[in-house]
This record gives C-alpha cells, sequence and structure tokens, in this order.
C-alpha cells in the first residue's frame, strides 16, 4: 500500500480516509501513511476524522501504533477519530490488543458521521 492508495475527503467538517488496499503491512507505506494523517491532525487541525478501513483485510502492528499515536494527537487538540468498516477478524485484533477500549468504532461511515453529529448528505 502507499499514500495512493488513500483517498482523503472534506465534507460537512468531517475528514474522511479511506483505504483503497487489502493489506498495511509494509514499514515503509506504514511510515508515509503516518505522515499523510499526523498532517491532518497536526497541520491542518482537523478534529473530525473518519478511517475507513472496509477494503483492509491485514495490517501490521506498527499500523497499530500509527493509530494510536493519531488517537492521542486528536485528542490533544479536541478531536476524535473513529475507525469504520473493521472487518470481523481484522476487529478481532484491536480486541486482543485491548485498543478497542481506546478507540472508537462504527459499522460503516453513515454510522461514524453520526457520532460527530453530522449527515453525511446533508
Amino acid at each position: 500500500m502507499s499514500t495512493d492508495d488513500l483517498v482523503v475527503e472534506q465534507t460537512n467538517g468531517v475528514c474522511v480516509v479511506t483505504f483503497h488496499s487489502v493489506s498495511i503491512l509494509d514499514a515503509v507505506a506504514v511510515e508515509a501513511i503516518g505522515g499523510k494523517l499526523f498532517e491532518l491532525v497536526d497541520r491542518q487541525a482537523r478534529r473530525k476524522l473518519v478511517l475507513d478501513f472496509s477494503e483492509v483485510r491485514f495490517l501490521t502492528s506498527q499500523m497499530l501504533g500509527v493509530l494510536i499515536a493519531l488517537h492521542k494527537k486528536s485528542a490533544a487538540i479536541d478531536g476524535k477519530v473513529v475507525l469504520c468498516g473493521i472487518r470481523p477478524d481484522l476487529g478481532k485484533v484491536f480486541k486482543v490488543t485491548r485498543l478497542d477500549k481506546l478507540l472508537s468504532f462504527a459499522a460503516d461511515q453513515e454510522a461514524a458521521w453520526k457520532i460527530f453529529g453530522v449527515s453525511a448528505k446533508a
């Protein structure tokens, strides 16, 4: 996966990042993805982030570290990150690592938008 496999859209104050790759395993790619995600929070001050993992089946523990760091960075500016579209097998990874207690999850993008009190169609 490369950052070209990321689509970032901003609508109604919500920034949606969609991952268009089955796996996020390459260390160099994870570092690049992290840089792009951190930029959204650090430089652009995006406070409402939705990360759509609908197409992702595999990810590395390094990517879990990126998600934890992104969560912390977002919380520091009173923001929130919501992960959506997590497949059941991938969901088990979040449960085993207990990240399901730290991170916020939604079934899909529409449910994630509702967490922010915003309609995707508005």
